[in-house]
């Protein structure tokens, strides 16, 4: 047992506090420069020990002192929390670089050294929400993740819209915290710390838990119906912590509804998989179609981080079914699916918060209707974006393509269970994936499309391309895609090391990657049969590399010897090949023919005016036609206006979209609220008389509750 990691996790966090102190002390014209080396150190440390603690285990629970009351406080690294340690630290490491020079939007109107201070602290605070190993340390590390996250989003707190977004953030943030706690000590009533046994309750106390956790940490996740803070906040806040949001704050959600449900209280029933793969499954659903009608781009990338995470939580939702089926494997690969998609998702949208702060930045809009033709202006933004854009559209070999096939062939894997209609309700999340996967391509051509292509529809100011340190933070985060994407076999090897006790830390790595390479030691050879049939298919190509193999395969049968495989490592040869042979073949025939060139037929206009072309609002309109009863929008404005007579009429006609976070939870208790603060106003009307008798009945209450007790 090492305990290394841990110390270099601590040092993280040290180093973080005492940046944020110090930043708060230094003059403003060198806090930024500060602000780098300290985040950058700070979140390497993290993922060296994450990385470590994944290569070596748990260090245990190190105790740190005891409280009469409380309890014990403890830390620790464990594979699980070391899988979401590394994923942070990946996330935070670029968006430091690219927030050197970002910071200069804000230099002239608010302080550095504030946001500087802030930043390091999320930092601090959620590197240690890692390590903590007992609930108290845990929820203290989780409210100053809240605080200061929302602080960072009312950074620009002279505009009142952004402090009102914070203060939602925050008040759904801690609605979801108390339900969170309680779960937590429902969960552990026999001790605080996480490695205790977990304890015997009841089917009535076990759905409890698994409720109040669910939708307690959802509330953080981005989980319908308790995430309508999330398209407001992700607007408001600087692009860099939007990034950061996405990226690593939504993660902690998913790391608490993890740690409550498979490490302190594993699943014990169908219902609560059933409950997580539908809620999941309905959040990817809503999220793309809003994602997709949306103008403004940051709030199109919000809404996308909803669908996201409901595509996550949908692979855990059927790993739960499986675990309570006593399924492991496919639990295992269920777990393996979610957690892969988690941190494609924020590999790709860190990176596409990034872009669309950039644009924003140097353009002043992030309205799709007003932008277009931004690849002349900012080529590089446009190239890396691109990359991000063809990640979360699930294209091959990019990342976003490898976890949500694995998330189909989780869903496809119920043809296992025995109840019809549980297999049906897996075939009907299946088919909302589809449909969610499809909308995500046709989101993401119009984001691409109406804002870097065409003609600007716009008077938009020249403006330069992104610093080097901007560049540099985006583009670390595409080659992040990349990398996800053509190495699965390895990233899941990493996962695999960071599975659950319950599931079998090597469940996931036998399962999914065949030693086609080097056989671990103490594992079993691979049949010679099998073998020498995927040799032939060119599965040992590449074995001079360390590793198992470069192709994801679940083993079947004799009769079916293999289930499911796929190689993106491969189909990056394929797809580099077709592309030279296809870009050859049209140089060649370019050369042996006379190319005419004129200019574009434009239906017999002389110049297609910017009006003339396609907005994004026009773009996503079949959408909002076809799923109009889902968006139910309210008519704010219709007003006609008749010009010269009977010529031409003018219509305004403005509508807002209601979330279904807002209409099933926030409108009505704003509702109720309401009308309980109207009657108590009308209490209050002056007449001496009847205060003296509310005084007089709370008396006579008061004695009657006591001579009762």
């Amino acid at each position: 047992m090492s305990y290394w990691p841990l110390f270099v996790s601590i040092s993280a966090v040290a180093l973080s506090v005492v940046g944020a102190i110090v930043l708060l002390l230094l003059p403003e014209r060198v806090t930024v420069g500060v602000l780098a080396v300290v985040s950058c150190s700070a979140s390497a440390l993290a993922l060296v020990s994450g990385a470590a603690t994944l290569a070596v285990g748990s260090s245990g629970d190190l105790t740190l002192w005891s409280f009469p009351v409380l309890g014990a406080a403890a830390i620790g690294t464990h594979p699980l929390a070391a899988i979401f340690e590394c994923v942070a630290a990946l996330v935070y490491f670029p968006t430091s670089l690219y927030t050197i020079r970002y910071l200069d939007r804000y230099a002239a109107q608010y302080s550095a050294r504030a946001f500087s201070s802030w930043y390091c602290l999320l930092l601090a605070s959620v590197v240690g929400l890692f390590i903590c190993r007992d609930v108290i340390a845990f929820f203290v590390a989780w409210e100053v993740v809240a605080i200061a996250s929302a602080a960072l989003v009312a950074y620009e707190w002279r505009r009142e819209p952004n402090a009102r977004a914070a203060f939602i953030m925050l008040s759904m943030s801690e609605a979801g915290t108390v339900a969170a706690l309680i779960a937590m000590l429902l969960a552990r009533n026999s001790s605080l710390l996480f490695g205790a046994t977990a304890p015997a309750v009841g089917a009535t106390a076990a759905w409890f838990v698994f409720l109040l956790s669910f939708f307690g940490f959802g509330a953080k996740a981005g989980l319908l119906p308790v995430n309508s803070w999330l398209p407001r906040a992700h607007p408001r806040a600087p692009g860099n912590i939007s990034a950061l949001l996405s990226g690593v704050i939504l993660n902690l959600g998913v790391y608490g509804i993890l740690l409550v449900n498979l490490e302190l209280l594993p699943v014990r029933y169908i219902g609560e998989g059933v409950v997580a793969m539908v809620v999941g499954a309905a959040s990817a659903l809503i999220g793309i179609l809003y994602a997709t009608v949306e103008d403004d781009l940051k709030t199109t990338l919000a809404y996308s981080s909803i669908e996201n995470i409901g595509i996550v939580m949908t692979a855990f939702g059927a790993a739960f079914v499986f675990i309570a089926a006593h399924l492991n494997l496919y639990a295992a690969i269920g777990f393996a699916a979610g957690i892969y998609h988690m941190v494609n998702h924020s590999a790709y949208k860190g990176l596409l918060f990034l872009g669309a702060a950039t644009v924003d930045m140097r353009l002043g809009t992030r309205s799709m209707n007003r932008l277009g033709g931004v690849i002349r202006i900012l080529p590089v933004t446009a190239g890396l974006f691109l990359v991000g854009v063809l990640a979360i559209a699930a294209i091959p070999p990019l990342n976003g393509f490898t976890s949500e096939w694995m998330t189909f062939q989780v869903l496809l894997r119920s043809t296992v269970l025995l109840p019809l209609g549980l297999r049906a309700l897996f075939a009907l999340c299946g088919a909302t994936l589809a449909l969610t996967a499809a909308l995500a391509v046709t989101c993401f051509v119009k984001v691409f499309g109406m804002t870097f292509l065409g003609p600007a529809r716009s008077q938009l100011h020249e403006t330069v391309e992104a610093t080097r340190s901007m560049k540099l933070g985006m583009g670390l985060l595409a080659v992040e895609c990349i990398l996800l994407g053509i190495l699965p076999t390895y990233v899941l090897t990493a996962i695999g090391r960071g599975a659950p006790s319950l599931l079998g830390t090597d469940a996931v790595i036998n399962a999914l990657v065949p030693s086609f390479f080097h056989p671990r030691a103490g594992t079993a050879p691979l049949p010679a049969d099998f073998v020498t049939t995927f040799r032939a298919l060119g599965a040992q190509l590449g074995s001079g590399i360390p590793g198992r193999g470069w192709v994801v395969m679940l083993r079947g049968g004799t009769a079916n010897p293999v289930v499911f495989a796929m190689s993106t490592t491969y189909l990056v040869g394929i797809i580099g090949l077709f592309l030279g042979i296809t870009y050859f073949a049209l140089r060649w025939l370019s050369r042996r023919r006379h190319t005419l060139r004129a200019p574009q037929w434009g239906g017999g206009l002389r110049r297609v005016l910017p009006e003339m072309t396609y907005t994004a609002t026009g773009f996503s309109n079949p959408v909002r036609v076809i799923f109009d009863a889902v968006f139910n929008p309210i008519e704010v404005e219709n007003e006609r206006e008749t010009i010269y007579g009977h010529f031409r009429s003018a219509i305004r006609r403005k509508r807002e979209d209601v979330f279904p976070g807002d209409r099933i939870l926030t409108e009505p208790v704003v509702e109720a609220a309401n009308r309980v603060a109207n009657t108590l106003a009308r209490m209050h009307h002056g007449r001496l008389p009847a205060y003296v008798a509310y005084a007089l009945a709370t008396l006579v209450i008061a004695l009657a509750i006591a001579s009762v007790t």
